[in-house]
């Protein structure tokens, strides 16, 4: 999961550094991110591919793993690895190595999948062979392929086609006793269970773990090295830009939250108004993934923001090199997340700091403009 915030922040990122271009692109190591309207990703010798947009499709192989957001998703390509997306439709038509974890609303999987399978959707169809397990979940599911491992399947109408398979144990979780029809060339028998979902729903679920504190202390360790990473990551290849947007949110803080806050307002409201359109409701779960990673990047700038000023309040310099910016957002992710540990204080910090962040790439991406006279 975090790679693909990652990644995908990126994306976004080098959309707000060229807001002027339909699209943009970075290469980074190998990697590939992409960004913008409609996108379509033709390079080779890509290791890990990172792309978000309206419209994406994926036509050339890469050797890594694919992480792709948007409305329209369409991977042609083989993926040497894992592939991890989310879209209203979603298209996996190239081999995958490794697992694939996919999530929209029509999803279709026309590719062999080397790993195992995870899915869910309105509509999914399984059309091509996977060599581990299957956890499926949708409301129209058909599967006409070979499942090697076991397989979990949720769905309102489950069909089988002339080609489905699951050579492990296959579990149906069903409204009603003897609702889905399983074919003996399916699944066998002794191999086939039945699940209620009033009996799996009614279920007691709650298994008590151990509070360790080594975990805990790793934990906060990972969350600060990688928000700091990636905000000295985003210094490194977008220096002016950050720089402007932390220039914003320290000279007019309460300006910047009260416009993260209307940003954010506009997104979480959007999956509302798109879903009573009932058209538009094939939007929502893209506003929301829009949603979440805007407020990702909104704590990224915040924090290193928020880390540049405490050096400068004790009477540091502004950050010109990468080792001086990388420090900045090392300080201010590590006071972050010790602030963010004081009770109903930090929570409250953490939501202006992101929101406050976020009002810098608005204004960065829109410049908008109030109260002004043509």
């Amino acid at each position: 999961m975090t790679r693909i915030i990652i990644g995908l922040a990126l994306a976004l990122l080098a959309t707000a550094a060229s807001a002027q271009e339909d699209s943009a692109s970075l290469s980074f190591g190998g990697d590939m991110f992409l960004a913008g309207e409609d996108v379509r990703m033709t390079a080779t010798g890509t290791d890990d591919l990172f792309i978000a947009g309206e419209t994406v499709r994926a036509v050339a192989d890469i050797t890594g793993s694919a992480h792709a957001a948007g409305r329209r998703v369409s991977l042609d390509g083989s993926v040497g690895q894992d592939v991890y997306a989310a879209g209203m439709d979603l298209t996996v038509s190239g081999p995958v190595r490794g697992d694939a974890s996919l999530a929209g609303y029509d999803i279709q999987v026309k590719g062999a999948i080397g790993g195992d399978l995870r899915a869910s959707g309105a509509k999914i169809t399984v059309d091509a062979p996977v060599a581990g397990y299957a956890v499926i979940a949708g409301e129209e599911v058909n599967l006409n392929s070979i499942i090697s491992g076991d397989a979990r399947v949720a769905g309102q109408g489950l069909v089988f086609g002339p080609d489905a398979r699951v050579d492990g144990k296959l579990t149906v979780y069903e409204q009603h006793e003897g609702q889905a029809e399983v074919p003996d060339t399916v699944v066998s028998a002794d191999r086939l269970e039945r699940i209620l979902l009033e009996d799996w729903e009614e279920g007691n679920w709650n298994v008590p773990r151990v509070f360790n504190w080594w975990d805990a202390v790793v934990s906060f360790i990972t969350c600060v090295f990688v928000v700091a990473a990636i905000a000295a990551l985003i210094a490194a290849v977008a220096p002016q830009q950050l720089a402007m947007m932390r220039s914003r949110t320290l000279e007019a803080p309460f300006r910047s939250l009260w416009l993260g806050f209307m940003m954010q307002s506009a997104l979480i409201g959007s999956v509302l108004l798109f879903a009573m359109t009932i058209i538009g409701i094939f939007m929502v779960p893209a506003m929301i993934i829009i949603s979440l990673i805007a407020g990702f990047i909104g704590y990224v700038v915040g924090t290193y923001a928020f880390g540049v000023g405490l050096l400068l309040a004790i009477g540091r310099s502004e950050p010109d090199t990468l080792g001086e910016r990388a420090i900045a957002a090392g300080v201010g992710a590590l006071l972050t997340g010790l602030l963010v540990l004081i009770p109903f204080i930090g929570w409250l910090f953490m939501i202006s700091l992101t929101l406050a962040g976020v009002g810098a790439l608005t204004v960065r991406i829109f410049r908008p403009a109030f109260f002004t006279e043509a």
